[in-house]
């Protein structure tokens, strides 16, 4: 059965007592791309391997465009919440949302994690990134027009809340960064997108 969004607040609550039980900021160290994986001592195997499914998701697979690949970290029914406010199901679909950033920002990417952790159940998952990227190509946007790109660089703070199965497969993800910002940083209006009513 998925979970809500009260549920997934309620785990990201659940989360802090964890963390401040391990009473050590190196339990949960942040990720690079190209950087060996910590060895994170003391972390259940099963959150270990999902922290570094994910890393492997955003490192290699998104940044590199392996599509093929996605189905590594996600579940074929996954369910994903954009920060829009507009939510999909399935993996293909989830597959062709992603690709629209490097439609206009063909050097999207991302490559670091600062900050991630999760559930001693490994049910829950949170992990914070930076997307990064130019705008160098045109925009086609939700209104079905096209935007000239600006060739202006973006640097987004982004947070994912993932809910695992029992296969260690995200079945329902949360989406966080500002639209408003990201379209600020490119020099056009969220309107324009189709971002906002």
């Amino acid at each position: 059965m998925k979970k809500n969004l009260s549920s997934a607040i309620l785990a990201a609550a659940l989360i802090v007592p964890l963390v401040a039980a391990a009473g050590s900021a190196d339990l949960w160290p942040g990720t690079q791309a190209g950087a060996p994986e910590p060895s994170m001592s003391g972390v259940p195997t099963a959150l270990r391997n999902e922290l570094e499914n994910f890393d492997d998701l955003d490192f290699r697979v998104y940044t590199t465009q392996q599509w093929q690949d996605v189905h590594l970290s996600h579940s074929d029914d996954v369910i994903v919440h954009w920060p829009d406010g507009h939510q999909t199901q399935g993996l293909a679909q989830h597959i062709q949302d992603m690709k629209w950033m490097f439609y206009f920002a063909p050097d999207t990417r991302i490559t670091v994690h600062p900050v991630r952790f999760g559930t001693n159940d490994a049910e829950w998952t949170a992990v914070t990134s930076f997307l990064d990227g130019t705008f160098t190509q045109p925009m086609p946007t939700y209104l079905g027009t096209l935007i000239q790109p600006t060739n202006k660089t973006f640097h987004i703070p982004m947070v994912t809340l993932g809910h695992w199965n029992a296969a260690g497969l995200m079945d329902e993800e949360y989406l966080f960064w500002d639209n408003a910002a990201l379209c600020n940083q490119l020099g056009i209006s969220a309107t324009e997108v189709g971002l906002t009513p």
